[in-house]
């Protein structure tokens, strides 16, 4: 056996899967070099480089004394004009670092190959080269004599000279591996290098461990002067702002794969300095930016899922406003809570909340109640600034600014005299921020309802109706005395009172417990006089509770005993189930063609008063068009569920694994979690699409055209109500499943669940792409849409009776088939 072939048999991870012509080329290296011969002409010599590299082995147990002649061929190699590429550079620094792994210590001549043709490429692509296989860190951190021995080296590798200027200067400290660093470096390299400054980045630089330490805020503080403290503030808008890139790669082999990229771990370990610093400053801006900054990190890729653009960042802004405390920091941890769903950004989000209400003898909810921001808006949700000669109004409806010019005339833009006024631009930051409140009080008010909280009328009047933000949906909902009465809260001159659709009105008293108002509980008619009172009145609740769906248990539950087919057997476009199931409060839900050990099988888990919901998914779909990565589409299985602290105790047992009789799940619960699955179900089957997708035309048609979901009856019951009011009302009704039209070439059915639409007499199926309808879209709905069907299913009825003045051609041709 030749000595090649014993170093591929104890080394061959080094070389990967090698094809027999270049084991052949090798094997003829081999012999040239034992007979003092070169390659020939025809050979080539980025290949000659690796096996030169590869013949420093002394064999598995190292050493350090090598053959001379070994020695001599890699100087030559190395001095040699060779066109490398930076994947030879990448491929004999693995060597390298490989064969000092094994004990091989002559270490400034196992990395002279490597370093020389490193060094061909320019600064960014050194950095590249090193950074990819982690050499440097793996250097420091495990071979520090290599360290030692090469430093200068290594210096001279990624160190930029001093005619570089200040961006070079702070490339020099942070690298430039991604967008944010090339603007650190770029824009901003001439006050991160100025000598006042430069110190307390390369400690940013330094922010590697969890939590800073007392000694690192020491000397932060020491570090820290105005100057920086307004750079720490700008950068972190920056990143506030920044979004994750998709970068395409090619290797040198042609193997091609795509990487998204938010920041790289050398951008964000500064950036951590940078917001641990934040707990050295005194300004207002310090809290809602460590706000911003945890929810644009805390958040998924696209800012949904289950994931973080990245954790420590998240973890670091949240731990921040931990260590500040106080009544400040609840606003900007509330809107955290409500758009992260990283189960350990919300713990830290969860006992950062414990502790300040603990702190003020409070609950987490009650603090809640307490502390969402005004925003210097008045009762009515206005608030009016005089800047110049212009009145500016911040509103809470909308939200918006609105502007009023000298004339008296409200004006749709800032006046030109007043866009560059400090005053103008402080607007505009609260506008943001009162945009991002708004949906966490919705999120906040809807939850209060599905785990049924109760408060006192007294808590119920200040910290909600009076409320200039919370107020604007809390008003439009039905608040319920416990077991008694519910009305619509009228203001009145001697406070608020709860009126009901009869009329009738009660004013509660300070003390009287008070929750809002769910129709699982009611009986079906006061249901349906609440609808109609909306209706009738125009009350658009922010979410859906006069029309909430309820889900009871149905025979085949009660047959089936611990699970619920009910929404089994469904095919969902994959990533946005699972959005949309993020944010709803459902973890966990993870699958791909890569996923070899659960077999492509998942579960979405939810917790919820007391209980956790787990719904079993799966793959479908062909691995080769999803890449083998990521599924496109999932099928949907049972929902089963376990009380809190079962899963502990009994994890493996056939009695968890069964769960709990459905019939033993408090109703409320097994309803928002099926109304969870149907919305699901509503918004991301492919039973919704134009046209079937492959491989799953039955399961399009069933859904398409089947029986209703209990969100599409309700979806049903709102249009009997609203069909009377409408412009198309003699030319519209419904059937059991159908929203019927009459145009003047044909009739049409519109599907109530899926918005799919037949054509009579013939049941031909027309494709029309919602689009946006100015009758539809004049239409009042009584409630906030979860996915818009209602809305999709009004506007394909107005343009279908009206047939006659459709232009567009992609209809017109099926209408005339």
């Amino acid at each position: 056996m030749t000595e090649l072939d014993d170093f591929t048999r104890t080394y061959g991870h080094l070389l990967g899967y090698v094809e027999e012509a270049t084991k052949e080329m090798y094997r003829r290296f081999d012999a040239l070099f034992e007979r003092g011969l070169p390659p020939g002409p025809d050979d080539d010599w980025r290949e000659y480089g690796r096996w030169a590299q590869l013949k420093l082995s002394l064999g598995p147990e190292g050493g350090h004394d090598h053959d001379e002649r070994v020695l001599q061929l890699i100087r030559s190699v190395a001095e040699r004009d060779i066109p490398w590429t930076p994947g030879d550079a990448r491929v004999l620094v693995y060597i390298a670092q490989s064969l000092v792994y094994r004990g091989h210590t002559r270490y400034e001549e196992i990395f002279r190959l490597p370093l020389a043709v490193t060094r061909r490429f320019g600064f960014q692509e050194r950095r590249v080269i090193l950074e990819s296989i982690g050499a440097e860190r793996w250097l420091l951190e495990h071979r520090l004599p290599v360290w030692e021995a090469l430093a200068e080296q290594f210096d001279g590798l990624l160190i930029e000279p001093a005619e570089n200027g200040p961006a070079g200067v702070v490339r020099n400290v942070i690298w430039e591996c991604d967008d944010v660093a090339r603007v650190l470096a770029e824009e901003y390299g001439a006050r991160l290098a100025a000598p006042e400054v430069l110190p307390l980045l390369r400690h940013w630089n330094t922010a590697r461990s969890s939590k800073p330490s007392g000694k690192w805020l020491k000397t932060a503080a020491t570090l820290l002067t105005p100057e920086a403290a307004g750079l720490v503030r700008e950068i972190l808008v920056l990143v506030a702002a920044h979004r994750e890139k998709t970068i395409d790669h090619v290797a040198d082999n042609g193997y091609e794969w795509r990487e998204t990229v938010f920041l790289h771990e050398r951008t964000a370990v500064p950036v951590r300095g940078m917001v641990w610093t934040c707990e050295l400053i005194d300004e207002p801006w310090v809290v809602s930016l460590l706000g911003d900054v945890a929810l644009t990190c805390g958040t998924g890729i696209g800012g949904s899922g289950a994931n973080c653009r990245s954790e420590r960042l998240a973890n670091a802004a949240v731990n921040v406003l931990a260590r500040r405390g106080g009544l400040e920091t609840v606003a900007s941890l509330a809107r955290v809570q409500v758009k992260v769903r990283k189960k350990t950004v919300l713990a830290n989000v969860a006992r950062t909340l414990d502790a300040v209400a603990a702190q003020a003898g409070l609950s987490r909810e009650q603090l809640l109640d307490r502390t969402v921001p005004t925003f210097g808006l008045g009762p009515d949700g206005v608030r009016e600034e005089k800047i110049g000669d212009c009145l500016v109004q911040l509103r809470a409806d909308g939200p918006a600014l609105r502007f009023v010019n000298p004339a008296g005339r409200s004006v749709k833009s800032a006046p030109q005299a007043i866009r560059k006024d400090p005053a103008l631009a402080e607007l505009k930051t609260t506008l943001k921020e009162l945009k991002q409140t708004l949906p966490a009080e919705r999120f906040r008010l809807e939850q209060a309802l599905i785990e049924e909280r109760l408060w006192r009328w007294q808590q119920v009047t200040e910290f909600f109706l009076d409320h200039p933000v919370t107020g604007l949906y809390a008003r439009n909902l039905i608040w319920q005395i416990l077991q008694g009465p519910a009305g619509l809260p009228v203001r009145t001159d001697t406070g608020w009172e709860l009126t009901d659709p009869r009329g009738r009105r009660i004013q509660p008293n300070p003390d009287t417990p008070v929750q809002l108002w769910h129709p699982i509980r009611e009986a079906a008619e006061d249901v349906r006089a609440w609808r109609d009172h909306l209706l009738e009145h125009g009350v658009r609740q922010p979410y859906k509770q006069a029309f909430r769906e309820v889900y009871l248990l149905t025979p085949a539950e009660e047959q089936t005993r611990t699970y619920s087919n009910r929404f089994a057997g469904h095919v969902l476009r994959y990533g946005q189930a699972k959005a949309l199931l993020n944010q709803r409060g459902w973890t966990d839900l993870s699958i791909g063609h890569w996923d070899y050990e659960s077999g492509g099988q998942s579960e979405a888990v939810k917790d919820l008063s007391g209980w956790r919901a787990r719904w079993g998914m799966h793959i479908t779909g062909d691995p080769e068009a999803d890449g083998w990565g990521t599924a496109s589409f999932c099928a949907s299985e049972q929902i089963r569920f376990h009380r809190d602290g079962q899963e502990a105790a009994d994890r493996y047992d056939y009695a968890y694994r069964e769960g709990v009789p459905l019939d033993e799940v408090p109703p409320l619960v097994l309803s928002e979690v099926l109304r969870d699955a149907d919305l699901a179900v509503g918004v991301t089957s492919v039973g919704l699409d134009q046209q079937a997708a492959g491989g799953h035309e039955e399961y399009w048609h069933s859904y398409g055209f089947g029986e209703l979901t209990e969100t599409a009856r309700t979806r049903r019951d709102a249009l009997t109500r609203l069909l009377p009011r409408l412009r198309i009302a003699d030319r519209a009704e419904l059937t059991d499943r159908f929203l019927r039209v009459r145009g003047d070439l044909r009739t049409y059915r519109i599907h109530l669940g899926s918005g799919n639409i037949l054509m009579e007499p013939n049941d031909a199926y027309l494709c029309v792409v919602p689009g946006n309808d100015r009758g539809a879209a004049s239409v009042f709905l009584p409630f906030e849409e979860d996915g818009g069907m209602l809305s999709v299913i009004l506007s394909k009825a107005f343009l279908l009776a009206d047939d006659t003045a459709i232009t567009d051609p992609s209809i017109t041709r099926q209408l005339g088939a």
